[in-house]
């Protein structure tokens, strides 16, 4: 930090995990499994909702952008601080700090609208079956995720031109692993904020209007279920349902209480491990439950692994 009438922050310092070697090894290792576990079970979804011909619906199109954004959304906090941990570091720019800041807002809003578009799938599948092809359409998918995308990116430019304006005095520790608005705020002292205030505003109200949606639509969702006269169709309802709606109440829970509790001058374990689950477990934890939950995804993976293994036969016995 530099002395002067005004004092400006070229870095912060980022809060580790622990003051001791050892235990900084055992994160970085910890980390960096569940990273590399979320890239593996994401690139695998991906792939298989884009190889799969049996996946090309609405329902696998947005859980194909689902895993982009998960993918997106834990590259950018869990890999730097698997590198602090591994150097020993904790020290980021201010240009870095403010990235991170725009990226995790612009994915995680992204990520909302795309959960809220895939409740809104299911409602019209389930509840429309006869217009839902009309309702859903290729048109319609593509206009609901280049919005869920655009979107993201705006919200990433209100919080870009907020986070600039902001003047830091005293200490320049962020009470976090990495830079979010609550930490940054809490060290600011700029004694107005109003970019940044009328952008959470604005993304508390449209959270809280997808939440009420979909709510609302799995209420109609269960209602027209439970009036299924067979079992089996019931049981395929829920199959596609379920994996979604465990998705959402992780996501929306882990987010919630990581933003809605007060930012304290000494932040405990406890506080450390609801940022790790917001930002870490659900993109880890997303594409196991599509996969142990979903009939259609497990029999698709099924398919291109089997034609993965056909293909390379045939090579091997080419050269041979």
């Amino acid at each position: 930090m530099k002395a002067g009438n005004a004092t400006k922050v070229t870095g912060f310092l980022l809060l580790g995990f622990s003051e001791v070697r050892e235990l900084q090894l055992v994160h970085a290792a910890l980390f960096l499994l569940v990273y590399l576990a979320a890239l593996t079970g994401n690139l695998l979804i991906v792939a298989v909702t884009a190889l799969d011909r049996h996946l090309h619906t609405p329902m696998y199109f947005f859980l194909g952008n689902l895993s982009v954004l998960d993918l997106c959304l834990v590259s950018i906090t869990v890999p730097n601080s698997v590198h602090n941990s591994l150097i020993n570091g904790r020290a980021i720019s201010l240009w870095g700090c403010v990235a991170q800041v725009v990226l995790v807002i612009s994915f995680a809003f992204s990520e909302l609208t795309v959960l809220t578009a895939m409740s809104y799938d299911r409602y019209a599948a389930i509840c429309l079956p006869l217009r839902y092809e009309v309702i859903v359409d290729r048109g319609a998918c593509g206009k609901l995720a280049a919005a869920s995308w655009l979107g993201g990116g705006l919200f990433g430019a209100m919080y870009t031109a907020g986070t600039v304006r902001l003047s830091f005095c005293g200490s320049n520790l962020i009470q976090q692993f990495f830079c979010d608005i609550p930490s940054l705020l809490k060290i600011s002292c700029s004694e107005t904020h109003v970019v940044i205030d009328v952008s959470v505003a604005t993304a508390f109200t449209l959270a809280f209007v997808s939440f009420v949606f979909i709510v609302v639509s799995y209420v109609r969702i269960f209602g027209a279920v439970l009036r299924m006269p067979a079992s089996e169709g019931r049981a395929r309802a829920f199959s596609t349902c379920l994996p979604h709606l465990v998705v959402v109440t992780v996501f929306l829970s882990t987010g919630a209480v990581a933003y809605l509790k007060p930012v304290s001058d000494s932040p405990s374990s406890l506080d450390l491990l609801v940022s790790v689950f917001y930002t870490t477990v659900p993109p880890a934890l997303n594409p196991l439950i599509y996969s142990l939950r979903n009939r259609d995804v497990k029999a698709a993976l099924g398919r291109v692994l089997r034609g993965h293994r056909f293909l390379r036969n045939k090579a091997s016995l080419f050269l041979t």
